[in-house]
């Protein structure tokens, strides 16, 4: 019995998951994302047919991976590649079809707070909840139901009232209640008896039958119904615009082509920022690779002297600045660094009667990350050097010594050259990281001092990730296709490294093995 049962729990469970699966799919089709969906049943159906097929048993431990690789690092390099070719900023959000539902769904009221069609509103407690109220001027009144309005629901509410001879019981809202209500007031659509229209908030104390204020002539072409302005929709800048050229908002997502990538290096106002920016990023970057194998190459020497008395203790506190998380030590550094009242400026001041600008001057901000870069490096490279000087036969120092050889001859004739060539791929991965090292610039200068006659957000200390950041989060327009097309740049430069990097291990290995 219990071998029947643990025969047919297994597939009982996997028709269940698939069930739930396929729910799921329905369900984000249903909220209006067919591409997607379809996607997932793409997923679902290779992942069902992989794991019941028995002559794809290996593929079943490859596939996690393979399934991981293209949906964290093949989908979003796609997607933001994608959004280069675009125009997609913060005022360029939506599709066409939400920018022209959202002027559709635009209203006006033609009589204000007083006179015309308008009625008088009050907004009076029922128990928890609240009751609306709408009279006109020869005392007829209407009430609706009992109504939760304390907070907006994000969404319209269509509310049917009553007629009734009185006003509800109870006080009458004041004004200061109904600036804290009217979000949701203004979220009601209501319908009285023998008046044409909805009616909507017009004022703390009247509402008004609302309008259409936009009607659709055709597609792409909308008229306004207050004023007759028509709007007619420019797919190459992704707006609505009026016969004077004036752009209307919301905008709409369009394609560019290749405008963002052109205007790269065309712009002058992108194209002298990012050269700087570039240089930088390359002299930031090999700097610090240089700057942290030396010091941490030197240390690895001095430690691996076996004459040096306590080797374990120094280890150990060289090691330290690797034990603490980065961004902690970013940020001692960042009060260390203070111009005003840190402690570096306090000795130099003592000791030399200067204060140097760290965070003001672009020079000395660049090698204030530079020394604070190479502190939270130099451990690693100690590391990796350690262990490539043990494995250098002794014999070749002792053949060394006999020959006359000193410490400086043994560091430049053996040391170095035996641990070139295996560090060399790791130099090159460091140097691919601190080419994108985001969190130190943003933490200890966020890309300061700022460059005085850039139209864009655009510092000295600026490496390209980091400009890329504050175009797309930061600048007014928060520009995410300029963004996308910078961040497709760094990706390619990245790769081409990474290509350089798996070229130089290859020929490691075929050295090894001749």
């Amino acid at each position: 019995m219990q071998r029947k049962l643990a025969r047919w729990a297994g597939p009982a469970l996997g028709l269940l998951l698939i069930l739930a699966a396929l729910w799921l799919i329905f369900a984000v089709y249903t909220a209006g994302h067919p591409l997607i969906a379809v996607l997932f049943l793409v997923i679902l159906g290779a992942s069902t047919w992989l794991l019941s097929h028995p002559k794809l048993y290996p593929w079943r431990y490859l596939y996690p991976g393979v399934f991981a690789a293209l949906l964290f690092v093949v989908f979003p390099a796609a997607y933001t590649v994608s959004i280069g070719f675009t125009n997609y900023s913060s005022t360029n959000l939506l599709t066409f079809e939400r920018a022209t539902k959202y002027f559709l769904d635009q209203t006006y009221s033609g009589a204000g707070d007083s006179g015309g069609d308008s009625l008088a509103m009050g907004v009076y407690p029922d128990g928890g909840k609240k009751r609306v109220y709408l009279s006109d001027d020869a005392g007829h009144g209407w009430q609706s139901d009992a109504l939760d309005i304390d907070k907006p629901t994000g969404k319209a509410r269509d509310v049917e009232l009553k007629a009734t001879a009185q006003a509800p019981a109870g006080a009458k809202a004041q004004i200061r209640d109904l600036i804290a209500m009217q979000g949701a007031l203004k979220e009601l659509h209501m319908k009285v008896p023998e008046h044409a229209g909805v009616y909507q908030m017009a004022g703390f104390s009247r509402a008004a039958p609302a309008a259409p204020l936009f009607q659709q002539l055709d597609k792409g072409t909308l008229k306004n119904l207050q004023s007759g302005e028509i709007l007619k929709a420019n797919f190459r800048t992704g707006y609505y615009e009026t016969a004077s050229g004036d752009k209307v908002s919301p905008g709409f997502t369009v394609g560019v082509g290749g405008a963002n990538f052109a205007q790269l290096f065309t712009s002058k106002q992108f194209r002298g920022p990012l050269l700087a920016i570039f240089t930088w990023t390359v002299g930031f970057a090999l700097a610090t690779v240089i700057l942290t194998f030396a010091v941490g190459f030197l240390l690895a020497v001095a430690l691996s002297w076996e004459s040096l008395a306590m080797r374990g203790l120094y280890r150990v506190l060289l090691f330290l600045p690797y034990a603490v998380p980065g961004f902690i030590s970013i940020l001692i550094f960042r009060g260390l660094f203070n111009e005003n009242f840190g402690e570096i400026n306090l000795v130099l001041h003592s000791l030399f009667g200067i204060k140097p600008d760290w965070f003001s001057n672009p020079w000395l901000a660049r090698g204030m990350l530079l020394i604070v870069n190479t502190w939270l490096g130099y451990p690693y490279m100690m590391l990796l050097c350690m262990g490539l000087i043990k494995s250098i036969p002794s014999e070749l120092y002792e053949a060394s010594a006999i020959h006359g050889g000193g410490a400086w001859t043994n560091l430049r004739r053996i040391t170095l050259p035996l641990i070139a060539k295996p560090i060399m791929p790791l130099l090159l991965a460091s140097f691919a990281f601190n080419f994108n090292n985001f969190v130190l610039i943003s933490l200890l200068t966020a890309g300061g001092p700022d460059f005085p006659d850039s139209l864009t957000p655009a510092g000295s200390t600026d490496i390209l990730v980091s400009y890329t950041y504050r175009i797309a989060f930061q600048d007014s327009g928060q520009n995410f296709g300029l963004a996308a097309a910078i961040s497709t740049v760094i990706f390619i430069l990245v790769g081409v490294l990474s290509l350089i990097n798996l070229k130089l291990t290859r020929v490691n290995q075929s050295t090894e093995r001749k």
